[in-house]
Formats: C-alpha cells, sequence, structure tokens
C-alpha cells in the first residue's frame, strides 16, 4: 500500500492542511496510520464528506434545528411591500417625506433592478472599490488563543476602508439617475461620511455631511477626509453631540430639499425602502464570503459574526447564511454598564419604539422616550437597531450579544499586534466575541466581518488605554 503525507493529501484533496488534520483527529480518514510523529494516509482513501456544507450535514445539532421557517425564500417574503419584517419597520414619516420615499421605493424596483444598473454597478465595484474583498487566516491570532481558527472578511480592504462604500455607490447610482444633484448624509465613525464623500465625488454631486461634535473631535481623520474629498461637514451641536442627533439633523435637512437632494441613509435602518436597500447593497459581503470560505477550508464556518449598531455590515454578511446550519451571532456595544446612558445594547436591553421613520428595538426610558445610547466606537453609538436584525431576533435565527468598551479595546490591540491589521474600533466587538469564543471552544472555526481599519480610531485609543498600548 503506497501512503501519502497530509500536504500530499491537501494537495490532491484541494483543501488545506489544517482541514486534513481535523479530519485525521476525528478519526473521519479511513486507514490513515501514525508512525514516527507523523500522519500517513493510503493514496486511495476517499475523502470524507464536509458536514458543514449545505446537504452533506444532518440538522440535529444545527441552529435550524425545530424552526418552522422558510430561509430559501425568505428575501422573497421580507420585507413585505409596505416595508415590515414580522412587526418591525414601516414607514413612518410626514405626508411629504412620504412622497419622497414612494419615488425611492418606486426608483429602486425598476432602476435598480435594470439590467444596466446591475452592470454599472458591478463595474463599480471591481474597478473602483477593489472587490472582492478576500478573506483571511488569522493564524498567528488562532495559535496564540488555542486550537479555534478565526477567519475575517477583509472589508477594510474595500475603497475607503470600510463597507460603507457598498451601500454609498449603490444609493447615489440610484440618485443619478433620479436626478438629483445633492446628497445628505449622517455619520458616526466617519466611515459612511467619507464613503457618502467619494460617491458624490464619483458622480459629481453636491454632499453634505451632518456630524456630532463630539464625533467630529473622536474622529479627526475622516473628517478631515471628508473636507478633502470635497464634502461638506456640518456640526450638530444638540442633545449627546452624537449620531442620533446627527441623524435627526440629517433628516430635517432633506425634508427641506428633497426634491433635489438624497438622503443617503448608511445603516439598514430608516423608513421603508432604506433597510431593503441597504440590506440589498451590503449583501455582496456575505455572497463573497460564503463562497470564499468554502474555497479556502472545504467548508462552512461554525460562526459566522459581525458587529451591529444600526446594522449594516452585519445584515449584509449574515444574510448569504441565514439558511445555513451555522451559527450568526451579532455583537453590539455593551459599553460600560447596563443602565441608559452607558451603552448601546439596542437587541438587549431596546423595546419596540419608533425611531427616526421606522418602529423597531430602541433604548427607551420608562416615560417612553428615546434613551442616550454610548460608545467607545461612534460607529456603533445609535439607540436604534435595524427592523431586520430585530425580526431575526425575535424569531430565533440569529443570536444578539454585547461586548464592552474594553473587551473591544484588548481585541483592537491583540489583533494589530499578532496580525499586522489595525480594526476599526466597531469591528473589534465582533473579534472581541470570537476571541471569547476561542478560549473556551475546543475546536471549530470563527468567521468575522472586519468591517473597516482602525485609522481613524488610532489616536484616541492610544489615548484611551496607553496601559494596552504599553504592554
Amino acid at each position: 500500500m503506497k501512503y501519502l503525507s497530509v500536504k500530499e493529501i491537501s494537495e490532491k484533496w484541494n483543501i488545506n492542511e489544517r482541514r486534513v488534520r481535523a479530519l485525521l483527529q476525528d478519526k473521519r480518514i479511513e486507514g490513515a496510520i501514525y508512525e514516527n510523529h507523523r500522519y500517513l494516509i493510503p493514496i486511495n482513501a476517499s475523502k470524507p464528506l464536509d458536514r458543514r456544507v449545505k446537504g452533506q450535514r444532518l440538522f440535529e445539532d444545527s441552529p435550524l434545528k425545530g424552526m418552522d421557517f422558510d430561509f430559501k425564500n425568505y428575501r422573497k417574503k421580507y420585507p413585505t411591500e409596505d416595508g415590515y419584517f414580522g412587526r418591525y419597520g414601516g414607514c413612518y414619516l410626514p405626508k411629504n417625506l412620504q412622497k419622497a420615499m414612494d419615488e425611492i421605493y418606486e426608483g429602486y424596483l425598476t432602476i435598480a433592478k435594470s439590467a444596466k444598473f446591475i452592470n454599472e454597478l458591478r463595474e463599480i465595484r471591481k474597478n473602483y472599490q477593489g472587490r472582492p474583498t478576500p478573506i483571511y487566516h488569522c493564524q498567528n491570532l488562532s495559535n496564540y488563543l488555542g486550537k479555534v481558527q478565526i477567519y475575517l472578511k477583509r472589508e477594510d480592504l474595500n475603497h475607503g476602508g470600510a463597507h460603507k462604500l457598498n451601500n454609498a455607490m449603490g444609493q447615489a447610482l440610484l440618485a443619478k439617475y433620479l436626478g438629483k444633484t445633492k446628497l445628505i448624509a449622517e455619520t458616526g465613525a466617519g466611515s459612511h461620511g467619507s464613503a457618502v464623500a467619494m460617491a458624490a465625488a464619483y458622480f459629481g454631486l453636491k454632499c453634505d455631511i451632518y456630524m456630532g461634535e463630539v464625533d467630529i473631535e473622536k474622529q479627526a481623520p475622516n473628517v478631515a477626509r471628508i473636507k478633502v474629498l470635497g464634502g461638506n461637514v456640518i456640526p450638530v451641536k444638540e442633545g449627546t453631540k452624537t449620531l442620533k442627533e446627527a441623524v435627526d439633523a440629517a433628516f430635517n435637512a432633506y425634508a427641506k430639499e428633497y426634491k433635489n437632494a438624497f438622503y443617503v441613509i448608511g445603516s439598514a435602518v430608516g423608513p421603508h425602502p432604506y433597510p431593503l436597500m441597504v440590506r440589498d447593497f451590503q449583501d455582496i459581503i456575505g455572497v463573497e464570503a460564503k463562497r470564499q470560505f468554502i474555497e479556502m477550508t472545504g467548508e462552512l464556518p461554525d460562526i459566522v459574526t459581525a458587529c451591529v449598531g444600526g446594522g449594516s455590515n452585519a445584515i449584509g454578511m449574515f444574510e448569504a447564511f441565514l439558511e445555513e446550519p451555522v451559527n450568526i451571532v451579532g455583537v453590539e456595544a455593551l459599553g460600560s454598564g447596563k443602565e441608559i446612558g452607558k451603552n448601546a445594547a439596542t437587541m438587549t436591553f431596546g423595546k419596540e419604539n419608533i425611531l427616526h421613520g421606522f418602529n423597531s428595538l430602541v433604548i427607551t426610558k420608562d416615560n417612553g422616550e428615546i434613551g442616550d445610547a454610548y460608545s467607545i466606537a461612534s460607529g456603533l453609538d445609535y439607540p436604534g437597531v435595524g427592523p431586520e436584525h430585530a425580526f431575526l431576533k425575535e424569531i430565533g435565527r440569529v443570536n444578539y450579544v454585547g461586548v464592552t468598551d474594553d473587551e473591544a479595546a484588548e481585541a483592537f490591540f491583540l489583533l494589530s499586534r499578532l496580525e499586522g491589521i489595525i480594526p476599526a474600533i466597531e469591528s473589534a466587538h465582533a473579534l472581541a466575541y470570537a476571541i471569547k469564543c476561542a478560549r473556551s471552544m475546543k475546536s471549530g472555526s470563527i468567521l468575522v466581518c472586519l468591517s473597516g481599519r482602525g485609522d481613524k480610531d488610532m489616536d484616541y485609543m492610544l489615548k484611551r488605554y496607553p496601559h494596552m498600548f504599553l504592554k
């Protein structure tokens, strides 16, 4: 009998060596032997069926077990024509803005679904944005933590350094087709503002970006970038001077200029049809990630995770995996405590309420007023969450957990030092959850959406966590 090494069988079966060793440890390769500190595999050994690829794995241990829900036709049913995911979503706006939403929705259903629009957007994604973004195996981090393998979907390598451009270019292209001359947007971390400013420059449109004064100070690099790109940064001085107030200000401006302007909402929130549009423009993340992960490892990941503020990168990542037997986890900002004003953990502590024209889970005071949100990550500092996330939590398909400021900071510095990748502090929340899992699980794989890079956060993090920097 002729035997092959792990490397040789890896090349023969077109899977990586780590996967071959995992199959050997699980005793799933018939006839394999171990001698002289190495594995030998019969040349005629059959490649085991992959238990995590759809159609080959029984669902006994799957998060889909017992769920009476048709995820194969999910996108056809949700949202409904009036914009609802279950009881979440809808459009709660004055009549004049309702007309604007109707124009956008009609344009989206016709223009954005045309072959001309789709081909133009594909060209933009390939030659302007630089897509597809790769998947990266964090070998150093994985070895440091144990046997669980952590992978990153590198949205930080998308042009502009974040996932936000996927949606901004789609909405700006639609605005151009609708004959609009100006883009209006809000931003917290500045990544969406930068993306909209890039889109405005690309399409030759004017651009107003509303941003809270607190976030302007925290995210100075992105503010400078918006200005260099030709965007007009308008400081918001009301309330907590963060993302919620920036959204308020942007809506007020749009109400006055909707005939000539297009409001580019950056997250999976807002009145219908925005949650639908954002999901569809961002689902390229999950579509690419699923195909790439299977090509790289021969299987699906055990866990797919992403940070959740409003929820755009997460909904883009999750959508492709909803019908697959994998655990999906959204990670929100637990901040510095459970009290209102100390976190942005809407899925954990929120109540059903109406915010910025849609019905969802919202941080709400006992008297029914909208509560303040807080996170070290400006992009997660929002008191509401996208209606589709609220729905996915309600039906039990996606689990939502919280990560504290300090846990996210540890992940921020750990990835930077072990892999040479500086994550956005928003993305570090999802990475922190993956690190927690890796420390407690015996084996498995976790795919994290690295939604953005951390250039914008470096100065702030070094000042806030000098003890971690000096380690």
